[in-house]
C-alpha cells in the first residue's frame, strides 16, 4: 500500500495549483490547509482559507508549495514568515512560480531571521500535468534534507514524470524545452491544420488529422526505446513524400537554426525574470 502523503499547505490553487491538489487528493493526502482568494469548496477533510492569518494555529505542513503569480509572491512569503516563523523554519518550500530564484525565495522567507536557511525546491511543471503527463524539472537549493527532496520528487510524480537538475541556471533550460515546450507541440498541430485545410481537407477532417498525429507520434516517441532520430529515419522513405518535407524542414535556415533559436530566447527570458 502507498504510504499517504503528509500535511501540505498550498498557496495558491489555479491551473497549476489545482492539478497538483488533484493529483494528490488521490493519493491519500492527509488533511491540508489551501490558501486561495478565489476557490470556494475543497473536498473533506482539507480546509480553505483566503488569508494566511486563518491558517490554523496547530496545523504544521511538512511542505509548502507556493503556486501564486510570481509578481504577487513576495508580499504572501514575508507575511507568511511573520505570522507563521515556525512554518517558515521546518517546512520544504516547493516554488512552481517561474522566474523567481531560490535565493529571492529564501531572502522573503526568512523574515526577522536573517540567520536562517529556509528550504528551496525549484520546481517546474508543464500543463500536462493536468491530465497526468506532465514533466517536470526540479533543483534543490543548500539546505534541503534527503528526506525533504524525496518528498518533493513523490509530490511531483503525482503528475507525471520528474528529473531533478544539479545547478539553478539549468531550471532555465528546463523552462525553455518542457515548461513551455507544451506551446511549440502545439504550435505544429495549429500549422499542420492550417496546411491540411489549404490542402482542399474540410476543417473538421484538417483537425481530427492534425491533433491525432501529434499525439499519436508523442505516444509512439513515449513507449519507444528508440531515439527520435531513428524514429524519424524509420518513416522517411529515401525519395518518398515525408523526404520531400523533410528536405523542405531541415534546410539550415528553417527548423536546425529556428528551434534552437526559439529555445535560446526562452531560457533568456527566463533569466531575465529572474534577475
Amino acid at each position: 500500500m502507498t504510504e499517504p502523503l503528509p500535511p501540505l499547505l498550498l498557496v495558491g490553487c489555479g491551473q497549476m495549483g489545482g492539478a497538483l491538489l488533484e493529483a494528490w487528493i488521490k493519493n491519500g493526502l492527509a488533511p491540508s490547509v489551501i490558501m486561495d482568494r478565489h476557490r470556494d469548496t475543497v473536498a473533506t477533510p482539507h480546509t480553505i482559507v483566503r488569508e494566511l492569518s486563518k491558517i490554523p494555529e496547530d496545523f504544521m505542513p511538512e511542505a509548502v508549495i507556493l503556486a501564486v503569480k510570481p509578481q504577487k509572491a513576495a508580499p504572501v512569503m514575508e507575511e507568511l514568515a511573520t505570522l507563521r516563523p515556525d512554518i517558515a523554519a521546518r517546512s520544504v518550500f516547493v516554488s512552481v512560480m517561474a522566474g523567481l530564484t531560490a535565493g529571492s525565495i529564501a531572502e522573503r522567507l526568512r523574515g526577522k531571521s536573517p540567520e536562517a536557511t529556509p528550504a528551496v525546491v525549484r520546481a517546474m511543471p508543464n500543463t500536462p500535468c493536468s491530465i497526468g503527463q506532465g514533466m517536470t524539472g526540479l533543483y534543490r537549493a543548500p539546505g534541503v534534507t534527503d528526506r525533504q527532496e524525496k518528498l518533493c520528487d513523490r509530490l511531483l510524480s503525482a503528475v507525471g514524470a520528474t528529473v531533478w537538475v544539479s545547478e539553478e541556471d539549468q531550471i532555465n533550460a528546463v523552462t525553455a524545452i518542457s515548461g513551455s515546450g507544451p506551446a511549440y507541440v502545439f504550435l505544429l498541430a495549429e500549422l499542420l491544420e492550417e496546411a491540411a485545410v489549404g490542402l482542399g481537407l474540410p476543417a473538421d477532417v484538417a483537425r481530427i488529422l492534425a491533433r491525432k498525429t501529434v499525439s499519436g507520434a508523442g505516444a509512439l516517441l513515449d513507449h519507444s526505446p528508440e531515439d527520435a532520430a531513428e524514429l524519424r529515419r524509420r518513416v522517411t522513405s529515401p525519395g518518398g513524400t515525408t523526404a520531400a518535407a523533410l528536405a523542405v524542414l531541415s534546410a539550415p535556415a528553417n527548423w536546425p537554426s529556428a528551434i534552437p533559436e526559439a529555445v535560446a530566447a526562452a531560457a533568456r527570458r527566463a533569466r531575465e525574470l529572474a534577475s
